[in-house]
C-alpha cells in the first residue's frame, strides 16, 4: 500500500494546505490583472505570489511545511528516500539542477528523478513515485510540483492565443482560455501508515498514462488517451464508488470539450467534479500536486463516511499525453 504521511500548498491564496482548503470554500480567487509584471508582454489575468518568488527556496519551503505536519520514524536524509520534482520549466529551463539542490538542501543521498511531462507532471510524478514504492525500490518518496511563471511562458502561450484576459470559465459555452498561475506543493507517499489520524490522508490505489499521439499542441477530438487512462483507473471499480474526479479544466476551447467527451466515453459523466483552475490557475507543473490534495481534502471534509471513497484526478498536456490516478479516501 502506498499511503500519503504529508502534504503542503504554497500559491497566492496561502501557505499550507489548510488555508488553501478553506480559500477555495470561501470562494477567494487569486487571479488578477497584471500590466507589467512581466518585460514586452501583454497584460495577463494570472494567479502570481505579490512577490516574485525563487524556484529552489519555495520548493524547499513546501517541502518543510509537508514534513512540519507528521512525525514519522523516517528522515529525508534516508537513503531509502527519494526526491521526484514535477515540472513543465523548473528554474528558468534548468531541471535537473533545482532538483539536486534541493535534495542536497536536506541531505539526501539519492540522485534525485525530474518528471516533466508537459502538464500531466504533477500526476506522473505521483505514480513514478507509487511504482518505486510498490517495488520496494524506495521506502518514502517526496513529491514535489512546481513552476513559477516568466516572460518565456507567458509568450510562449500568449503565441498559441491560448490565454484568457479575464478569469478563466473552464467548460463555459463562452469560455476564452486559460489562465496561469504559480505554486509549489509538496505530497509525501510511504510504503508505511502514518500514526497520525487528525491529518488528511489517503492511499494512492492505482495510476495511468497515455499518449495519443494526436498532435504537438492540440488534444485528441475523441478524447482517445484520457479515455484510456480514466478506463485504466476504473479497473476494479465502478462510477458508483467515485466520490469526485478532478478534472484538467482549462478552459481552452479543445481541451474542456476532449475531457467531457472522455469522461461519458468512461460513463463518468454523472459523477461529481472539481474544477481548480478559476482559483489557482494553471499551475503546470504544481497543479497535478496541489489539485490533487484538494480534491483529497473536498472529499475527506464533505463528510462522506462510506469506506468505499475515491477520488479521480486527471491531467493531460500538450503533446497528447495523459494521466489519471485514483486515491482512496
Amino acid at each position: 500500500m502506498v499511503y500519503c504521511i504529508g502534504h503542503n500548498i504554497i500559491s497566492p491564496l496561502g501557505t499550507s494546505s489548510q488555508t488553501n482548503f478553506e480559500a477555495v470554500q470561501a470562494g477567494r480567487c487569486g487571479l488578477k490583472r497584471y500590466a507589467d509584471r512581466f518585460a514586452d508582454v501583454e497584460p495577463i489575468c494570472a494567479s502570481l505570489f505579490d512577490t516574485p518568488q525563487a524556484f529552489v527556496p519555495l520548493c524547499i519551503k513546501s517541502v518543510k511545511e509537508a514534513v512540519s505536519c507528521q512525525h514519522s520514524a523516517w528522515g529525508l536524509k534516508d537513503k531509502e528516500t527519494i526526491f521526484i520534482l514535477s515540472t513543465t520549466k523548473g528554474d528558468h529551463l534548468e531541471l535537473l539542477r533545482p532538483a539536486q539542490e534541493i535534495a542536497a538542501h536536506f541531505g539526501n543521498p539519492n540522485q534525485p528523478i525530474v518528471v516533466s511531462n508537459a502538464c500531466t507532471s504533477g500526476v506522473c510524478a505521483q505514480i513514478t513515485a507509487m511504482r518505486l514504492l510498490e517495488a520496494g525500490i524506495y521506502q518514502h518518496a517526496v513529491v514535489i510540483g512546481c513552476d513559477i511563471q516568466t516572460r518565456f511562458i507567458v509568450s510562449g502561450f500568449q503565441s498559441f492565443k491560448a490565454l484568457s484576459p479575464e478569469p478563466c470559465l473552464p467548460f463555459h459555452p463562452e469560455r476564452k482560455g486559460l489562465n496561469l498561475g504559480e505554486a509549489a506543493a509538496t505530497i509525501i507517499y510511504s510504503n508505511h501508515q502514518s500514526p497520525i489520524t487528525n491529518h488528511q490522508y489517503w492511499t494512492l490505489e492505482t495510476g495511468s498514462i497515455h499518449n495519443d499521439a494526436n498532435h504537438i499542441s492540440a488534444p485528441s477530438r475523441t478524447g482517445e488517451g484520457a479515455y484510456q487512462c480514466l478506463t485504466d483507473v476504473l479497473n476494479g471499480c465502478t462510477p458508483e464508488q467515485i466520490a469526485l474526479i478532478g478534472v484538467h479544466g482549462t478552459a481552452t476551447q479543445y481541451n474542456d470539450s476532449m475531457e467531457q467527451t472522455a469522461l461519458e466515453r468512461a460513463g463518468l459523466q454523472s459523477v461529481p467534479k472539481s474544477v481548480l483552475k478559476p482559483y489557482f490557475g494553471h499551475t503546470m507543473g504544481a497543479a497535478g500536486v496541489l489539485e490533487t490534495i484538494l480534491c483529497a481534502m473536498q472529499v475527506k471534509e464533505s463528510g462522506v463516511k462510506s469506506q468505499e471513497s475515491r477520488v479521480i484526478k486527471m491531467l493531460s498536456g500538450f503533446g497528447g499525453v495523459n494521466a489519471a490516478i485514483r486515491l482512496k479516501i
